[in-house]
């Protein structure tokens, strides 16, 4: 009897979380639905990839979703293909092509990818460890895991841990996830299976 129960009990907490911790795909690799695009640059699918490219305006751009999301694990893939100057924003609000929250961000070499941003705030508030830079693989696709749940984020690349930071500011924060495309021209990057766990 008592093995019994304790079969059930094991049974019941991996229900539970199958269930509740499913992941959601935030992009269908067929168009833009669920997905806001603020500014003049370049958003559309090609061959099932997400690609932001710069347009005519050579402006900041953002692809924000249309929810809210508080605490989650988001995972993504992205590939730099000419300039590479880009950015995962979360917890952010838009007024036009002004965004304000937290971006981890994706440069190219050298320029602290997986690194947390301040926009329109205090600015870099952690920048990963130069060593660690050897984990992009610029032109290549990369995977990119971002965990946020209260004040805590965590980013890795490619399976390698980049910064765990702790903030009361984030705690504090509520928006969007928007992914960024800078200034400048001649940028053009492409993501795929972009999924969301809340938490």
């Amino acid at each position: 009897m008592n093995n019994t129960k304790f079969f059930l009990s094991i049974f019941s907490f991996f229900l539970f979380n199958f269930s509740f911790s499913q992941s959601i795909s935030l992009f269908n690799g067929i168009d833009l639905k669920g997905w806001t695009i603020h500014g003049t640059e370049k958003w559309y699918v090609d061959n099932g990839d997400l690609v932001c490219e710069s347009g005519p305006d050579n402006e900041y751009g953002y692809l924000s979703t249309e929810k809210y999301y508080d605490d989650f694990i988001l995972t993504l893939e992205f590939k730099q293909e000419s300039n590479g100057n880009s950015g995962v924003f979360f917890r952010s609000t838009l007024d036009g092509i002004k965004i304000s929250g937290w971006q981890v961000e994706v440069a190219p070499p050298g320029d602290n990818t997986g690194g947390i941003y301040e926009s329109y705030g205090r600015g870099w508030l952690i920048k990963p460890d130069l060593k660690k830079d050897e984990n992009l693989k610029y032109g290549e696709w990369n995977f990119m895991k971002i965990k946020v749940k209260g004040d805590n984020v965590i980013t890795w690349l490619n399976g390698s841990k980049m910064v765990n930071f702790e903030d009361k500011k984030i705690g504090e924060g509520k928006g969007l996830i928007a992914l960024q495309i800078h200034s400048g021209g001649d940028l053009k990057i492409r993501w795929r299976n972009i999924k969301l766990e809340e938490l």
